[in-house]
């Protein structure tokens, strides 16, 4: 049973996750095809027209190399947000969805404890945020062997990874709410808004002298600070993994007591 929940749900992703991963690649394919054109502009002449703080906030002061490019037109907010967005909008409907749909009532009458249930979720989103990722990585690379960006398969291992890591936080937030409110909208709004606030915190901290030294509470900051491709991934993107898990394990007690709406 325990891997029949983690499967049934890992199936009942899998055209969404189909989708977004060819949405990710040709995301990917696009912006490095359009890379042999870029690099024949006089790039110093038009990154030194660019405002110091969007320098700051989109990575832009190296994107004369390969790397520098692609961290400034899709790791920097493109991917984060496709992977938080995706992240949200599944881990909200794991436990609220289908409750709210009138489907986990099969489970409940079954002999299987409810942090099981919630656990399997977890794996399972878990598991469709790491083919994201790997989609990602795969896409990446070849991308960059094909357009001649020059990335290091170590850099796009470690963007990747804080792409994973962003959007798995993000998404057992998001399944934490899920389970233990029972309520799919509830849990994405909040969610979301988190999301929103994190990143508005990461802006207004590269812009702000004062309050800079926040911007290591956003996962953002976290996620894409000194790259995110680039050749180590920093200590600090693990909170990422340790926030969400937490989330889940304080989810737990919640959603093995409360009253489900079937």
């Amino acid at each position: 049973m325990f891997r029949s929940v983690f499967r049934k749900t890992v199936w009942d992703q899998r055209h969404g996750l189909i989708g977004w991963s060819v949405g990710t690649a040709l995301t990917v394919i696009v912006m490095a095809a359009i890379w042999p054109s870029y690099s024949s502009m006089d790039l110093k002449s038009i990154l030194a027209q660019y405002p110091e703080a969007m320098k700051r906030i989109f990575n832009v002061a190296d994107m004369t190399t390969g790397t520098g490019y692609m961290n400034a037109e899709l790791f920097s907010l493109l991917l984060p947000a496709l992977f938080v967005i995706y992240a949200v909008a599944r881990g909200s409907r794991l436990i609220a969805g289908e409750e709210e749909d009138g489907t986990l009532d099969l489970l409940a009458t079954m002999p299987v404890p409810r942090r099981v249930v919630l656990v399997e979720k977890g794996a399972a989103l878990a598991l469709s945020l790491g083919v994201l990722a790997f989609v990602l990585f795969a896409s990446t690379w070849l991308s960059s062997l094909v357009f001649g960006l020059d990335i290091s398969v170590v850099a796009v291992m470690n963007g990747t990874t804080a792409m994973f890591l962003i959007g798995l936080e993000f998404g057992l937030v998001a399944l934490s709410l899920s389970a233990g409110t029972g309520r799919r909208g509830l849990a994405t709004g909040v969610t979301a808004g988190i999301a929103g606030a994190s990143y508005l915190i990461y802006l207004i901290a590269q812009l702000v002298d004062s309050i800079r030294p926040l911007r290591v509470l956003s996962p953002f900051y976290q996620a894409i600070s000194d790259g995110p491709l680039g050749p180590s991934l920093p200590p600090i993107a693990w909170i990422m993994l340790a926030v969400g898990l937490f989330a889940l394990a304080a989810s737990v007690p919640i959603f093995e007591h409360r009253d489900l709406a079937i």
